[in-house]
């Protein structure tokens, strides 16, 4: 049986492929692209055949969107979320594999735990998980973890990524001693892993990792890039060395610090900056510089975040608003093309990890979300499948609803309401 999607406005990066057509899905994999010539033709078949079709018209249909940091907190904290129903929010956001980062409790330093991960993932809904290992034993900062163990850990998807870790990150801390951060990258770049640097005090630690990135030869990718400083260390840096990446998130290229208010919903880490810096990301970002869009998803207990602002967690919620404000404000104003757009929300987040994904082309996986970025609609929490409600954008209207979210061609979302 055939899956068609038809007549959807194509976004795919991958083969710089832009414009109205159907695309043919047979056991999970994109079998055939046909634009709007051939429309006529395929239209017929379609209504003579008994096979599933989807109507597109009107929407983006784009490839998966892939988000390298997420905290999913399981296991230890599955009050606050756990990997199912954190892969639910991923499905309403049209995001079909999380990046999920180590520090759980306890955190993922070694194959048991790796095993934990992906024995959970395969109990969800189906989107892909692929996990982020610690750089560091418990993320104490003293000895590295078992890279090789949970290196062999293999998922459960070989077709993914066949590997038990992506990447490696102490995220939520720094790597505090530039000797084992050093010996870290070497072993990183032994095993052919990137590692996913948290930078703080956050210029401060992206110049020192640069240096030990350049001595190594690892692969660097930058977490929540927020200031200006390190754009324009990263920029220069990129001149040079070809295996450096970064990130940043939707709330530091669209609020500042000024906006704030004192909410707790609003207090992240690394915090919101002064205007200048919003500026210094929005071109980053349109430059390259800043290569992808990932949400830092970190999702509290209501509990947490009404404690006053001292004392309320950092983070934020974002699987399921990421492309809605990131269309909003990078595409509708000009900043973005949708190509260039889904090149740093899809296609290169697949390239820094490896996995064939973020790509529409014949023969790759039907990994795919049908977006009405015509649709207008307001951020509310309580619409949220994820458990955490600490949205910094509660009350923000936005363009870009998902309407359908679609992994190995099967729909694992869709959007039944019209409100």
């Amino acid at each position: 049986m055939k899956l068609y999607i038809s007549n959807g406005f194509i976004v795919d990066p991958s083969s710089n492929r832009q414009g109205i057509g159907t695309l043919v899905i047979e056991d999970g994999i994109i079998s055939e692209i046909l634009m709007q010539e051939g429309l006529s033709e395929l239209n017929f078949q379609i209504d003579h055949q008994v096979d599933q079709w989807v109507d597109a018209e009107g929407k983006w249909v784009v490839p998966g969107l892939i988000d390298l940091h997420v905290h999913l907190r399981e296991p230890g904290f599955e009050y606050k979320e756990d990997i199912a129903s954190g892969c639910r929010s991923a499905a309403r956001g049209g995001i079909t594999t999380l990046c999920c980062m180590p520090n759980t409790k306890p955190a993922i330093d070694r194959e048991e735990v790796v095993k934990f991960l992906y024995k959970r993932a395969k109990r969800a809904n189906g989107v892909q998980i692929l996990g982020v290992g610690a750089i560091t034993k418990g993320q104490a900062g003293k000895e590295l973890a078992d890279y090789e163990g949970m290196l062999n850990c293999k998922t459960t998807d070989s077709t993914l990524f066949g590997k038990g870790i992506c990447a490696l990150s102490e995220d939520g801390k720094t790597v505090e001693d530039a000797d084992l951060m050093r010996e870290a990258m070497q072993e990183a770049k032994k095993y052919g892993l990137p590692i996913f640097s948290h930078a703080e005090p956050e210029a401060e630690i992206v110049e020192r990792d640069l240096k030990l990135a350049a001595e190594t030869g690892c692969r660097l990718h930058f977490c929540h890039i927020s200031k200006k400083e390190s754009v324009a260390l990263i920029r220069e840096a990129k001149k040079s060395n070809g295996n450096i990446t970064a990130e940043t998130a939707p709330h530091y290229f669209t609020m500042d610090e000024s906006m704030t208010g004192r909410d707790p919903n609003k207090k992240m880490n690394p915090p919101l900056r002064e205007k200048e810096n919003v500026a210094a990301i929005l071109e980053g970002i349109k430059d390259g510089t800043l290569d992808i869009i990932a949400t830092d998803h970190a999702p509290h207990h209501s509990r947490e975040k009404e404690l006053p602002f001292e004392e309320a967690p950092f983070g934020v919620v974002g699987l399921e608003t990421s492309f809605s404000v990131s269309y909003t404000a990078l595409v509708k104003s000009g900043i973005l093309t949708p190509l260039e757009l889904m090149r740093r929300m899809s296609t290169k987040p697949a390239e820094i990890v490896g996995i064939e994904r973020g790509s529409l082309q014949p023969g790759k996986a039907a990994d795919l979300a049908m977006i009405d970025v015509n649709r207008e609609y307001e951020i509310k929490p309580e619409d949220f499948l994820s458990k955490g409600r600490n949205s910094a954008f509660i009350g923000k209207k936005v363009f870009g609803r998902i309407a359908c979210t679609i992994i190995g061609g099967r729909i694992l979302w869709k959007e039944e309401s019209n409100d």
